[in-house]
């Protein structure tokens, strides 16, 4: 994504925290509300909630996640609260994004949201994202009215089950003295979500692997039962690890500084209702890399096999010569 470089992308890492207990009553209430909740978590669920100043416009904020710009996730999960502020009794089936500029995480966000249709089952609403005048981010949303109709969907992978894995945060010592302070903090810092690999991942130099991923994720506590929040933190997290998927088969070395990338695009489809504060199984595949571009793809399951959700994503990713590297100017001096 043009809002995060691709280490940091890899290095999502959630420190595994105490989870609320619902048989706890002062964790959950009867009715299902969260009454206490990890600070960084709700933290989060602030962030995307927005401030409305206009009747179609919305305005955020963001948070230092230990890259010079603005995540691409924060900017996707924001916009689609935002257009999801404009519709009433329908849900988000899908979106489609295009990242056009970094983010300024010293500026403010606004978000213009454009009611596009409000069909007999279907709207459409298309928002962009602006900072100093500029748009960063447009996005389109699609919203259905909740109906049955058929239904297959594709086969879970047979993978190891979550609890026995390690999280992400588990690092080897001499892997985190290869890496810059300001990532290094960006590993160990407190996350709103716990990602645990089926396999290992490896930061430093390694050898050509299959280009395809699995990790499961979920947040580190309990959520009220809100469909469109869940669904607001699925838009946020789908966008770590994905890109990264298309370096595998070419055994790059993300600890070093030349390679760039970029996300150009990403989208999302839910095709269920799901929990995003239960494990999920991010399964992700790269099948095509080409003319600088890698192109990935994944499925979200949960843990007993159910297709919640879908996303691809086509980004940037360029191998330099270091000493040709140019600094990147500030987000808000971008042409």
């Amino acid at each position: 994504m043009p809002f995060l470089s691709a280490v940091l992308v890899l290095l999502l890492t959630v420190a595994a925290r105490k989870r609320a207990d619902p048989a706890n009553p002062k964790s959950l209430e009867l009715t299902g509300r969260i009454t206490h909740m990890h600070p960084v978590l709700e933290d989060l669920i602030a962030l995307l909630k927005l401030e409305r100043i206009e009747e179609n416009i919305f305005r955020g904020d963001s948070r230092d996640l230990g890259s010079a710009q603005v995540f691409g996730g924060q900017v996707v999960g924001q916009a689609l609260s935002a257009a999801q502020h404009t519709v009433d009794g329908r849900v988000a089936h899908s979106l489609h994004a295009y990242f056009l500029r970094r983010g300024d995480m010293n500026a403010p966000i606004i978000y213009d949201v454009d009611r596009a249709r409000d069909g007999g089952s279907f709207s459409n609403r298309r928002v962009v994202a602006i900072q100093h005048g500029r748009p960063i981010l447009n996005l389109a949303a699609s919203f259905q009215n909740p109906e049955k109709g058929l239904e297959h969907r594709a086969d879970m992978p047979d993978v190891a089950p979550p609890e026995g894995l390690k999280d992400l945060t588990e690092v080897a010592a001499d892997v985190l003295e290869k890496v810059p302070m300001k990532l290094r903090r960006f590993m160990t810092d407190k996350r709103p979500f716990e990602f645990r690999p089926v396999n290992p991942l490896s930061l430093d130099a390694r050898g050509k692997l299959p280009p395809n991923k699995r990790v499961w994720v979920r947040t580190v506590d309990r959520l009220p039962d809100d469909r469109t929040l869940h669904q607001n933190l699925l838009a946020y997290v789908s966008d770590f690890e994905l890109l990264t998927t298309s370096t595998l088969p070419h055994g790059l070395s993300l600890t070093r500084e030349n390679v760039i990338m970029a996300s150009l695009d990403h989208a999302l489809w839910f095709h269920r209702e799901f929990r995003i504060d239960e494990w999920l199984l991010y399964s992700m595949d790269s099948p095509n890399a080409s003319g600088a571009r890698g192109f990935a793809r994944g499925h979200l399951f949960t843990k007993n096999g159910e297709l919640v959700a879908s996303t691809s994503q086509e980004g940037l990713i360029r191998v330099i010569d270091p000493s040709r590297k140019k600094p990147r100017s500030h987000p808000s001096k971008q042409r």
